[in-house]
């Protein structure tokens, strides 16, 4: 049976979906089963309608399914991405973990592999600390926590070792470099993930 990898973001204009997208690629270039989900958008309207990027990317990715969390149940390892919002990760990410207590308390979620990526629109706008207050989530269900390290040339051409993250500058879009870390993560993703599902196969 292949390892299961959700991949769950939110993306307001498309720039964290697409590092979700790349993550989710080299998951599959690993063998893993996946499944690319967003969260569901709860931004008022009016927000929204004000800004043409947010309308066309609501538009352009109307057939992705939103997360449930039968996702996080069924995966192996999960990655979850979110734009940094004054340092933390979005509302609707946030809102989307908030509903998991039943599956922590169950022990669904320990020892599993988990990790975390973001985008800003400035160099020092909270890439970090938005990873990281992802990653707290994650040490409260018991699962492990992937950093992705400065473990392939990519990484070292982003600088950073937290997660695949991007600075947005002037609206931009990911580059070659961005979307080549969130490969790797997704590679390193499954790989690990897999290991971890041999673990724990053999203690039940």
């Amino acid at each position: 049976m292949p390892t299961h990898v959700a991949v769950i973001h939110y993306s307001a204009t498309g720039n964290v979906f697409h590092l979700a997208s790349a993550i989710a690629d080299g998951a599959s270039d690993e063998g893993a089963e996946v499944r690319l989900r967003k969260v569901a958008e709860t931004a008022p309207e009016e927000t929204i309608a004000r800004n043409p990027r947010w309308v066309a990317h609501r538009a352009a990715v109307a057939e992705v399914p939103d997360a449930t969390l039968d996702d996080l149940d069924w995966a192996d390892g999960f990655a979850f991405g979110s734009p940094t919002r004054f340092g933390l990760p979005a509302a609707q990410l946030k809102q989307f973990l908030d509903q998991t207590g039943a599956l922590w308390a169950q022990g669904r979620l320990q020892d599993k592999v988990g990790t975390a990526f973001t985008t800003a629109s400035t160099t020092h706008g909270g890439l970090e600390t938005t990873i990281v207050a992802i990653n707290n989530v994650l040490y409260h269900w018991g699962a492990i926590v992937l950093p992705l390290g400065y473990t392939d040339p990519a990484i070292k051409a982003t600088g950073n070792p937290y997660g695949a993250t991007w600075v947005s500058r002037k609206g931009s879009e990911p580059d070659a470099d961005a979307l080549a870390a969130a490969r790797h993560q997704g590679r390193r993703l499954a790989r690990v993930a897999t290991a971890l599902r041999t673990i724990r196969d053999d203690h039940t």
